[in-house]
This record gives structure tokens, C-alpha cells and sequence, in this order.
């Protein structure tokens, strides 16, 4: 089977990640703040079976995505974190693309913009190129390991780079979500000791530290294959990393579709002292 290379397919996959956002923001517009925010009682959020919220949001987007790739590429199988039958596709060698249509629906839900839209394509276990878009505040973050990373914003585009490594003693730009900020990665930003908190949703994290705001991102709480994938290509393009706590880089189509707990940073994990 041919080789289908995503980076000359950027155009496009960018057009299918600004229309996956326009279909999220034409629901956006119609939810009513105060029974979203709730959670309860509002026709445009649904609860899975984890009772993790699912909103017609994320349903549109999905769409939209899984429609475009398959015209674009219809021998790679697609993998959507809305589609349970399609994590058969996972698998440690190959391709496929992988995508969370409305990461963040939390962040949605609070209507306070920090959601994104993420699509991945993953050959042999790594993401090689992926694309993040967080169609609420125009911003759009894409690239992979060694094709650098870049960023839009309003009409202008941008090549990105992590920062600089940081000095013995600090201080870290840490970005810690209120909502995930349990003991464990409490006591991982302790041993930092000279930290400044960097408070960011969704793959928006990731962004941050591939656009040089911020140093670290500690999760050490539950994540999926699918949350990562995308991010993980635009930190690495940017020249920043994602392992696990070993120092181990992140890999995809694993038995299980949960990820380790992992370290994002412009350095690598060994270097944070």
C-alpha cells in the first residue's frame, strides 16, 4: 500500500478542522449558558455511559471530520473517540487517523472557549502530524516531529518553537488545570519548587508549551489515546517532548487505549531538575 505522507494533505486538513469548528460554534451559539453550564436539562447535552458529557457538538464535528478524511484518504482507517467501534482500527503498526472531534466538552460546556478540535494521523504507534484548533478564539496549531510546528491566528501564520531550557533554579511556567490538579501532580510541581501556574483547557496545554508560554505540563491523572495524539505531534514539532514518567515518548495503538501519565515540556523529562 502506498504511503499517504498527511503533510501534503496540510491544506486540506486544515479546511476539515475549520469546518469541523464552524459546525461546533453553530451549536455553540444556540446553547443556553445557564442550563448548559448545569449540565442538566439542556436538549444539547447527552451523558455517556462513564457519564462523561457528550453534546451535539461533538456529534456535528465528527461528522464533518470523518466524512472529510475518508474522501481524502479513503484506505486509512479513522479512529474517533465518538465511534466505539472504531477503536478495532487502533493498532501498534500501520496507519490511521485519530481524532477527538470537540476535545474539552467541559470547557464547552463552562463556555469559556478553551475547546479544540483534534485530528491525528499515526503510522507505526507515533503521531507523525496532527492539528488542534480551537475554532472559539481563531486560534490553530499544527505540524509534527522533525516538519516544525506552526500557528494561525487571525489571518497571520507563524512558525513556533518551544522556549529556551530553563535555568537551574527556575522558575517553570507550569500549565496545571484547577479541575486535575490531584496530590500526585501537586507533589511533581513541589519538587519543581520555582514554579508560575499557566492555566490553559483542553489540548491548549499542549499549545502552550509548543508556542514557548509555557515549560511543563504534568498530567498524571486518566487521559485517552485520542486526547494526546494530535498535541503530542505539534509539542514535538515545536521541539518539545511527551513521555511517560520513564522518559518514554508516548506511543499509539496500544492494547489499552488509556495513556500513561506523562510529562510535556520544552526539555526533556531527565532535564527538569
Amino acid at each position: 500500500m502506498r504511503h499517504i505522507d498527511p503533510e501534503t494533505l496540510t491544506a486540506e486538513l486544515l479546511d476539515l478542522a475549520d469546518r469541523a469548528g464552524q459546525a461546533i460554534l453553530e451549536i455553540y451559539a444556540q446553547a443556553d449558558p445557564a442550563r448548559t453550564a448545569a449540565g442538566s436539562g439542556d436538549p444539547l447535552v447527552a451523558y455517556k455511559a462513564n457519564e462523561s458529557p457528550l453534546t451535539l457538538a461533538d456529534l456535528a464535528s465528527h461528522d464533518v471530520i470523518c466524512a472529510g478524511l475518508r474522501r481524502l484518504a479513503a484506505s486509512v482507517p479513522v479512529v474517533s473517540e465518538e465511534d466505539d467501534a472504531s477503536l478495532d482500527d487502533r493498532k501498534p503498526q500501520g496507519d490511521f487517523w485519530l481524532i477527538d472531534p470537540l476535545d474539552g466538552t467541559k470547557e464547552f460546556l463552562a463556555r469559556n472557549d478553551e475547546f479544540t478540535v483534534n485530528i491525528a494521523f499515526v503510522r507505526d504507534g507515533a503521531p507523525i502530524w496532527g492539528v488542534v484548533f480551537a475554532p472559539a478564539l481563531g486560534q490553530m496549531y499544527w505540524g509534527g516531529r522533525g516538519r516544525g510546528a506552526r500557528r494561525r491566528a487571525s489571518a497571520s501564520i507563524e512558525p513556533i518553537r518551544v522556549a529556551t531550557p530553563v535555568p537551574p533554579g527556575g522558575p517553570y511556567r507550569v500549565v496545571a488545570s484547577k479541575s486535575h490538579l490531584n496530590a500526585e501532580t501537586s507533589d511533581f510541581i513541589a519538587r519543581l519548587e520555582n514554579v508560575e501556574l499557566v492555566q490553559a483547557g483542553s489540548s491548549l496545554k499542549f499549545c502552550r508549551i509548543a508556542e514557548g508560554l509555557a515549560d511543563v505540563y504534568p498530567r498524571l491523572a486518566p487521559t485517552c489515546e485520542w486526547d494526546t495524539a494530535a498535541a503530542q505531534a505539534v509539542v514535538e514539532g515545536a521541539g518539545g517532548s511527551v513521555t511517560d514518567l520513564q522518559g518514554v515518548r508516548l506511543r499509539y495503538g496500544k492494547a489499552e487505549v488509556l495513556n500513561p501519565h506523562f510529562i510535556a515540556a520544552s526539555q526533556p523529562l531527565a532535564a527538569l531538575s
